[in-house]
This record gives C-alpha cells, structure tokens and sequence, in this order.
C-alpha cells in the first residue's frame, strides 16, 4: 500500500479516486453524473492549496482524500480542511484513512498549518472513532447556504 499526493500527471488517478468516493457514499449524482473536464481536473491538480491523496494498491486507487488549504487572517498561518475522504469498502479496517490523514499531516507541517479540520456525520460511528483518536473533537453546526446558479 503506498499514498501519494497526485500531480498533473495523475489525471486518471483523480479519475479512479472519485469511483471510489461515488462507491464509499452512495453517491453517483454527484461524483458521476457531470464529470468535470480534464483541463478543469488538471488545473485543479497543479493548485498548490490543494491537497489530493491517494491510496494505492499496485497501480489500482483504493482510497484517498481531498484537502484544501486556507490561509488565515488574524495570523499568519493556514488551516487544511478534509473535504472528503474515503476508501474502498473492500480495503478498510486496514489503517489506510489514517494513513492518509498522517500523510497529510506532515504535508501540513510542511506547509505550517496548524491544524486539519474534518467533519464526520453523527452516523459515521468508523469516522467519528478514527477521528477522536488523532484530535480532539468539536460539536459545531453545519450549515450549507446554496448560491442559484443559471446553469
């Protein structure tokens, strides 16, 4: 098993990456059904504050997360932010999330973060579990305030 952060040569891998976050959240609607173009994914790849992680096992994409760096205002630091993270249903309860979040940890040192933030839904008791045990945990409201789009 090996974890990397994808680059502009892993198009297919950001490709393979999100099946499998279509497949971990019952979700194609949303991962499947209006695939971003290659010059979009691209450019998304070569963004320095983003953070893509992949699991492999051999060549095949088994897990990974998405992160996003935002830098911070009131001091000169920067925060990393899990916006998804998943892995195959035929790979967990093998370390690999945490792996992945380990990873991305010392990328953050790296960078200087201070912290990743993650959100797990109350359900997600595996998340919840991963995540108390490398951080501590806070109970804020989520809200989402959708933007009309004319498309």
């Amino acid at each position: 098993m090996t974890i990397r952060r994808l680059n502009s040569t892993d198009l297919q891998s950001l490709k393979d990456l999100n099946v499998v976050f279509s497949e971990a959240f019952a979700d194609p609607e949303t991962h499947l059904s209006k695939k971003p173009s290659d010059p979009y994914l691209l450019k998304l790849l070569s963004k320095p504050h983003v953070i893509i992680l992949a699991a492999f096992d051999g060549a095949t994409v088994v897990g990974g997360l998405v992160a996003y760096v935002m830098e911070k205002y009131e001091q000169e630091r920067s925060e990393i932010y899990i916006y998804d993270l998943a892995v195959a249903e035929t790979h967990r309860r093998r370390g690999i999330a945490r792996n992945l979040i380990l990873h991305l940890k010392s990328i953050g040192k790296e960078i200087g973060a201070w912290v990743i933030l993650v959100q797990a839904d109350k359900p997600d008791t595996p998340a919840i579990r991963l995540y108390e045990s490398l951080g501590a945990k806070e109970e804020p409201l989520h809200f989402d305030i959708l933007i009309e789009q004319n498309c």
